[in-house]
This record gives structure tokens, sequence and C-alpha cells, in this order.
């Protein structure tokens, strides 16, 4: 099954769209600046994997033209809630044990979301992207078990990482990617290692 859903904020709405398979073993929350489908690689993925993908803009169409505009911790973290809020009301999602995987600019945000909601965030995939620009009190905080995916050629994630390690308490595995590796083969791994089995309703 597959949902179109609108998210009202402020400035405008947000688009998302959900991937529900039969039985899911959790939901994999896919933030992205703009707007995106259930269709890439990384989505497809998780969902011949069997879970269920909510792929949400986190920008829309005016701010997105902004340069600046994923630079905007603040704004990026308060939008991640909203959906989390979002999740936690809508009768597909609410009993999934729920998931992140989020890259580049959008790492600092979902660090923070996961601070913020440990009861709810039970795990985290991030792909490159300053994990140190979470702040020191949410990289103390975080409790989900971290993943911390590197590109073949990036080298300023990895030194945000190494500033950000002596912050960190969680349970947390590093590893760097080759050109050809999908992150979500990873992630998918680390995820069903780490996520407990769905609730029932």
């Amino acid at each position: 099954m597959r949902r179109d859903l609108l998210l009202d904020t402020p400035t405008g709405r947000l688009h998302g769209q959900l991937a529900l398979p039969d039985n899911p073993k959790g939901l994999v929350l896919l933030p992205r600046p703009h707007r995106v489908t259930v269709d890439d690689a990384v989505a497809t993925t998780f969902q011949q994997n069997g879970y269920a993908v909510l792929a949400m803009e986190l920008l829309n169409g005016r701010e997105v033209q902004f340069a600046d505009a994923t630079q905007d911790v603040a704004r990026l973290t308060r939008r991640l809630l909203d959906i989390l809020d979002l999740i936690r009301d809508d009768g597909d999602m609410e009993h999934l044990p729920c998931a992140i995987h989020a890259r580049d600019e959008l790492v600092p945000a979902a660090v923070r979301v996961a601070a913020q909601r440990d009861r709810q965030v039970l795990a985290l995939c991030l792909c490159d992207g300053l994990i140190d620009r979470a702040g020191v009190q949410a990289l103390e905080l975080l409790t989900a078990p971290l993943l911390m995916l590197f590109s073949a050629t990036e080298e300023n994630s990895s030194q945000a990482w190494q500033r950000a390690l002596k912050y960190l308490s969680c349970p947390l595995e590093a590893q760097r990617l080759t050109a050809e590796d999908n992150p979500a083969v990873a992630a998918v791994k680390w995820f069903a290692q780490r996520l407990p089995r769905p609730a029932t309703s």
C-alpha cells in the first residue's frame, strides 16, 4: 500500500509518501530537503527487506530556493519533530518501531530529534554530514544505536565524526563505503539487529 501525506507548517505544506508492505518489520523515516518518493534506490532496498518507508520533505517549495536553507538545523529539527508527531498519531505507523536514515545536511537534525525522542526513534543510520553540528547536548543525550557511514571520498564528515566521538555514549559503529555501495544495505543489517519486533495493536 502507498499513501501520500501532507503536513501543514506555518510557512506551507510538506509532502511525503508512505510505502507500507504487509506485516512490516518496522518503519524507516527518510527525510529529504525537497520532495521525494519511495521509489529511489535507498527506499526500495528498505521495502524489499520488509520495512515500511516514509519519505518526507523538510523544506517547502519556497524555502528550498534559499541556498542556506539546509543549514538551518533548528528549523530542520522542528520539522522532523512534527513528522514524528505525525507518525505517532497515524494508525498505519504508530505501532511500528521507528528508525531514521538521514544523510548530508540533515544529519545534525536527525541526531537532535533522536536525542529528544529516545522512546520513539530506536535506531539511526547516518551517511556523511557534519554530525558534530548537532551540538554537545544532543550528542551526549543520544541513546539510539547509531551507524555512521562515510562515502568513499568524503573527509569532512570523518573529521566531524572524530570530533563528536568523545561526546557519544550510545551503541555505535562506523563504516567506509565504496563508490558502488548502496548505503541502505548496511542500514538494513543495522536495523535488523537493533530494532525490536513491532508491537501488536
